[in-house]
């Protein structure tokens, strides 16, 4: 039978070569270092013909195309668990997908033997809890959602745990301190800046601090122990603003802009960088990168993508490469 997708249609799932990091010197003499690949993950418009994977290796300091995604879509969530990237939903100009795929770095090989979501949506928050994988909010094709699902690797299957208060779409997540956190977004009316946390151990969502302004497709990351939040925009503008949580101190502080406006954006830490991966500044989209820098408290311009991925998500995988 094969795989196929949700329309039933046969797809080609060919195994590519593996992951290779340029070897310098006899075997003998390599040093192999543990580091943080950091993945671009599809993102697709109706004028794009071409969805595609890329990586970043700090050795090299370049991105290089790697692979097609198995399915071209946009609004798709990107997260890793386990060391595989997943991606979870998405829309494929069609259909809203409930389909999950994901990517093995060590062997350069999409699989898709994870059972899918219970419903088809796009444009939600993933992130990784305790071991498991939680698809929080998002939208249907029909309303925004404030559903939240979480799946359990061992059981390869995914079940419903306590809703939001507030119907989100286009929102942020982040993990801390044993928490999920649900991020602005929009409500399928207006921005939001409220954000409330999800327990595990009580299966309870509880109000948090808002955010300084209404946001929604903004990159969201846990850097430093404090939750970032940079770009996206409010009903109006592309946004350069960023802003970032001290669950300590239980409030939100300004940080210093970033140089491009980056709506769609996505943000994600890898070798203890917090990187600003892509965007749309309102004209087109971009496929640079700027790196945040606590110490001086400024963005600069970290590196350049190959393609540009609109509508796509990142991963991070720690791997052993050769120097």
């Amino acid at each position: 039978m094969g795989v196929q997708d949700e329309r039933g249609e046969q797809l080609a799932l060919e195994k590519k070569p593996p992951i290779r990091t340029p070897l310098r010197g006899p075997a003998e003499t390599r040093n192999v270092r543990n580091v943080d690949l950091l993945f671009a993950v599809g993102g697709w418009s109706s004028r794009d013909d071409f969805s595609c994977m890329e990586c970043y290796n700090p050795l090299l300091h370049e991105w290089k195309v790697i692979s097609p995604v198995p399915t071209k879509c946009c609004g798709l969530g990107v997260t890793s668990l386990n060391n595989f990237i997943y991606l979870v939903g998405g829309f494929d100009g069609i259909l809203h997908l409930s389909s999950v795929a994901r990517y093995d770095a060590r062997t350069n090989e999409w699989k898709r033997d994870t059972a899918p979501l219970n419903e088809g949506k796009r444009d939600m928050g993933v992130a990784e809890l305790g071991g498991f994988l939680y698809c929080v909010g998002g939208h249907d094709g029909i309303t925004c959602l404030n559903t939240v699902e979480r799946y359990d690797p061992s059981k390869n299957e995914w079940s419903k745990v306590a809703p939001m208060n507030i119907r989100r779409t286009t929102l942020g997540v982040a993990v801390v301190n044993g928490y999920l956190y649900a991020i602005g977004g929009s409500d399928g009316k207006s921005q939001l800046n409220s954000v409330e946390r999800y327990s595990p151990e009580e299966n309870s969502w509880s109000l948090c601090p808002a955010l300084g302004t209404c946001r929604e497709n903004f990159g969201c990351a846990v850097f430093q122990g404090k939750i970032y939040v940079v770009g996206g925009r409010d009903s109006i503008v592309e946004h350069c603003s960023a802003e970032c949580f001290d669950p300590l101190r239980n409030q939100w502080s300004p940080v210093v802009p970033m140089k491009s406006k980056r709506n769609k954006v996505c943000l994600a830490v890898a070798n203890g960088y917090l990187l600003a991966v892509g965007g749309f500044d309102g004209t087109i989209h971009l496929n640079t990168v700027e790196k945040f820098d606590p110490e001086t408290n400024t963005w600069r311009l970290f590196t350049t993508m190959q393609q540009r991925h609109p509508g796509g998500g990142v991963g991070v995988v720690r791997m052993e490469v050769y120097e």
